[in-house]
């Protein structure tokens, strides 16, 4: 079973040799990493350099209509049986495809497998983590955080084709939770993989924190029934009760490594001796 990794990019080339060299090294699953990249500068010198020494790599200079638009350009291009989209500044965790692989071929009902993810600083330095829950309805519509991550999201291609499970290009930054929605009421299967698989880097000025990202969740909002906006604190607050008796506020402490801007050839370890799942935005 193949796996395909899809990463749209922009002007990120930093953040993305990093996310590329964590693709690269997970060791003997089948894999193939396709870069969309809407016209970086100096991209295509330096895309011949990296597909010298990434045979499974491929880069694709198109203009889009942004993320969600490469992504779909992705998948569309995409030849493994399942597949995930990692942003720039996204990475995953060492032998964690092969893990993601195994769950899919052990559990052929299962369609989108949800997994967890450790939010880091822009030096790799842990900041907390965030454990998945499966997602709810009426939680995504009126929460501006998702019961999922979408750096340690992974589904089966024939699903997103035969439901239609694209992303709806008229987003630009929370395309996701609209997508989680329609991906609740096609019914497919969905399960939680209870291991770190990836990390989110918080450089201070990713996409959620601006305007058009305030904006789109207000609309997102405004589409939930009355009932739902007038019980946003109730849902919440269910959502929360789900995640404690799910023991996803709990994590022992634990180590990852990941590449860094500092040291780029080699995967840095750093240990967590105080697990927290408290976000608190670094200062940039």
């Amino acid at each position: 079973m193949d796996i395909s990794i899809i990463t749209p990019s922009f002007g990120q080339l930093d953040w993305l040799k990093l996310c590329i060299a964590s693709v690269a090294d997970q060791g003997d699953v089948k894999s193939e990493h396709i870069i969309q990249d809407a016209g970086s500068a100096n991209i295509e010198e330096w895309s011949e350099d990296f597909k010298k020494t990434h045979s499974n790599l491929s880069i694709h200079i198109e203009k889009d209509s942004g993320m969600y638009d490469a992504i779909n350009r992705g998948i569309l291009k995409a030849k493994g049986e399942i597949v995930a989209y990692l942003n720039c500044d996204e990475q995953y965790l060492p032998g964690v495809l092969s893990k993601v692989v195994n769950y899919f071929s052990k559990h052929p009902n299962i369609d989108i497998l949800f997994a967890d993810m450790v939010v880091v600083d822009p030096e790799g330095k842990y900041l907390c983590h965030r454990k998945a829950l499966l997602p709810g309805k009426y939680h995504t519509l009126v929460s501006s955080n998702l019961a999922i991550s979408t750096c340690a999201t992974f589904f089966r291609r024939s699903a997103i084709q035969s439901h239609n499970l694209y992303f709806d290009t008229n987003y630009k930054v929370i395309g996701d939770g609209e997508w989680i929605l329609r991906v609740i009421d096609s019914k497919i299967g969905l399960a939680v993989l209870r291991e770190f698989t990836s990390t989110f880097t918080d450089t201070g000025v990713n996409l959620d924190l601006t305007p058009n990202a305030f904006r789109e969740k207000a609309n997102l909002l405004a589409t939930a029934p009355l009932w739902a906006r007038i019980s946003r604190k109730a849902i919440v607050g269910h959502y929360r009760l789900r995640r404690l008796l799910a023991g996803t506020y709990y994590q022992k402490p634990f180590a990852y490594e990941i590449y860094t801007k500092a040291q780029s050839t080699a995967r840095n370890p750093f240990h967590v001796p105080r697990p927290t799942v408290r976000w608190v935005r670094p200062n940039i």
